[in-house]
Parts: C-alpha cells; structure tokens; sequence
C-alpha cells in the first residue's frame, strides 16, 4: 500500500506539492496527471525517499519514510522519466548490482526472467552507450523490478518504446498489480491512463483537483458526460479545453 497524508514541499516561494492526500490499495494502479509544473515529479520523488517533504506523512507498505526509511524503500521501486544508467557496467552487471544493494539469494534466475521479459537478452553484455533509448528505459525498469517490490512508481514509462515495448510494458504494469503491487503511473499519455489505471488523480499548482474512477470524475464535471475521455475531462478541469 501507498500511503500519502497531506504532503507539501515548498522550495523557497513555491509551493510544488500542497496539502496532498491519497491513499493506493494493493492491486490498485492509480494515474497521475497534471500540466507541466503541476508537481507530478516531486510527489513521487517524495515518495521515493530522494527529497524530503517539507509537512506530511509517506508510507509504504504500512512503513514510514520519515521514521523508518531504509525498511520503507525496500518495499518501492521508482522508475524516472530518464534512465540513469552506470557508463562501464553491462546490462547483466546492473542487475548483479542491484542484486548485491538488495540481498537477493536467488538473483540470477530473477534476473534471466526479467532479460527474457524486457527482450535485453542479447544485450546481457552490451554497455549503456550500445543500447536503444527504449532499452535504456527497460534496463532500468528490470533492475528496478529485481527485488519484487510491493510498491512501484513509474515517471512517464513508455518514453522511447516502440509499439511492441509499449505493450510488453503495459502488460508488465498491469502483471505487477494482479500480483498484489500498489503502482502509480505518472503520464501525459492520457489514453494510456485511461487504459490502465483504476482510479486517477489530478493535480494542478500542487493541489489535487480531482480523485476516482473515470466515470466518478466525469461525474464531477459541471457539465457530466457518461462517455467523455480522460482527455476531454483533463482539458475541462485543467481550464484548458479547446473548440475543435
């Protein structure tokens, strides 16, 4: 589970994150989305443990990341926008890494199955620089994959796939939550949202705007529409609708 009560960040004057509550059920895969600058990134780099919130409780799998965050990031993976990738270690020596940082006993067939999943097989001995954007992505995606976490946080995922990464990762997503992970997605892919996610959250300015299924938040609009998109709900809300 993905606990998250009342966080706030502020840097100097601004106010990325303000007074955000929610909360993501084993299972659930829940959609972040906002406009640029809506503060997407920081409240998963929040929750990842990488900046600290400035007010507000985080925990993950029942653990706090103020009072115990060392027993609360080994329970999450978070996968950023941008692959960060060691320059002289291969795509097999990233995961006996990630599987030394962890203590996973039995790493190597973890790790054969995640190579087979992600297609990196033939690249077990290629080095960042000989990898596709996408295999980047699905490098680190896997080492992040490794230690079967129960919480995952992945930032704008399908960044660099083609169209059959794109599937395998949706599949990946939507395993990992059968299996009983508390995932959230943060994209502006809309439709891929829409597609996989059970409950979504919008945010703008910090805030959350709106929070639920598809249909609890058309609901929500001033003027509801049983078969409205993400998109056409997104762009109302946010102030930014357009006449076609």
């Amino acid at each position: 589970m993905i606990e998250i009560e009342r966080l706030t960040k502020v840097y100097g004057s601004l106010q990325a994150v303000s007074d955000l509550s929610v909360r993501v059920e084993p299972g659930e895969i829940l959609g972040l989305v906002g406009p640029n600058g809506a503060g997407k990134t920081t409240t998963l780099r929040c929750l990842a443990g990488i900046i600290r919130p400035t007010f507000g409780e985080l925990r993950i799998c029942g653990r706090s990341l103020n009072s115990d965050p060392i027993a609360a990031k080994r329970c999450l993976a978070f996968m950023p926008d941008e692959p960060r990738l060691f320059d002289h270690l291969t795509v097999a020596e990233h995961l006996e890494f990630a599987a030394r940082v962890y203590g996973i006993p039995d790493a190597a067939q973890k790790a054969a199955a995640l190579l087979e999943e992600f297609e990196l097989r033939d690249k077990c001995h290629a080095l960042p620089a000989e990898l596709s954007r996408g295999m980047k992505q699905k490098l680190m995606i896997a080492c992040g994959l490794l230690h079967s976490p129960k919480a995952l946080l992945f930032d704008e995922p399908l960044t660099g796939l083609d169209p059959i990464g794109i599937r395998r990762m949706k599949s990946s997503i939507l395993g990992r939550a059968r299996q009983g992970a508390s995932v959230i997605v943060s994209s502006h892919l809309l439709h891929l949202v829409e597609e996989i996610c059970d409950r979504i959250l919008i945010i703008r300015e910090g805030r959350k705007v709106v929070h639920g299924t598809l249909q609890e938040i058309s609901g929500a609009l001033p003027r509801p529409a049983e078969d409205a998109s993400l998109e056409e709900i997104f762009l109302t809300i946010t102030g930014k609708a357009v006449e076609g």
